[in-house]
């Protein structure tokens, strides 16, 4: 049976300001389930998915992850149920290699200091995966924002998870290295079967990489559908893409 990510009516207000109003959309959790959620700044997408993973409770509406409603629940315990995240302002741990940085999540993943076999092969796996070998034993912090944002994703994916939320992953990246994200990004839903969506203002990765894209503007959804359906909306270019949407129209 196929798990299913579904948002209900999430919304969140701050001081009077509604930052996101009666949000809904679903996405089933599978290989080749890459959703876009795109908009201006200041649209709402990072507070949905702070929503989401746990850091912030909705003023109303419900979050159901795999038949279970998670909305208010803590994050560590979201994380448990298979929803990782990375952040638009990238957090590492930074007096940590980058090798004990990945076994972190390994323990957020079980909450125990034991690391058994299995799981340092699998940190292995994953630092040959995200091109991280040769940086094993480098502190976090002296490695560039680039590295650090490789290094975010690479512990996410030891706590196992169904779902990634990424927050302007590709943000601050050259054309090479947007490529090479997009790659990764691809490899980590088909082969490991997590589903994605992405959070990104780079239009040119999220309309390659995605299938589906949901467009937000001052909190609300004004669209949804294919990258070419988002480009001839006449809101969405109107409210956000602007001259860019020929090139995906």
């Amino acid at each position: 049976m196929i798990q299913t990510l579904a948002v209900k009516n999430l919304s969140k207000e701050f001081g009077g300001v509604m930052a996101v109003k009666n949000f809904s959309f679903t996405l089933e959790i599978k290989a080749g389930s890459r959703l876009g959620i795109i908009g201006p700044n200041g649209a709402g997408k990072t507070t949905t998915f702070s929503m989401i993973s746990g850091e912030l409770k909705p003023n109303s509406g419900i979050v159901e992850f795999a038949g279970e409603r998670i909305d208010g629940l803590k994050p560590h315990k979201i994380c448990r149920r298979g929803i990782g995240r990375t952040f638009q302002i990238v957090r590492v741990l930074p007096e940590l290699s980058v090798y004990e940085h990945l076994l972190t999540g390994a323990i957020a993943r079980k909450f125990s200091f034991v690391l058994d076999v299995d799981q340092q092969r699998e940190a292995d796996r994953i630092l040959k995966l995200t091109d991280l070998q040769r940086f094993k034993d480098v502190i976090a912090k002296n490695l560039t924002t680039v590295l650090k944002k490789r290094l975010e994703l690479a512990t996410v994916l030891m706590t196992r998870p169904k779902l990634l939320l990424l927050d302007e992953l590709m943000a601050g990246l050259n054309l090479v290295e947007i490529e090479e994200t997009l790659r990764l990004l691809r490899k980590i839903n088909e082969e490991m079967e997590i589903a994605l969506i992405v959070v990104e203002h780079v239009m040119k990765a999220v309309m390659e990489l995605c299938e589906r894209i949901v467009v937000l503007h001052y909190g609300e959804k004004i669209a949804e559908g294919s990258p070419h359906e988002v480009a001839s909306n006449g809101k969405v270019v109107e409210a956000y893409l602007g001259k860019e949407a020929k090139d995906y129209a």
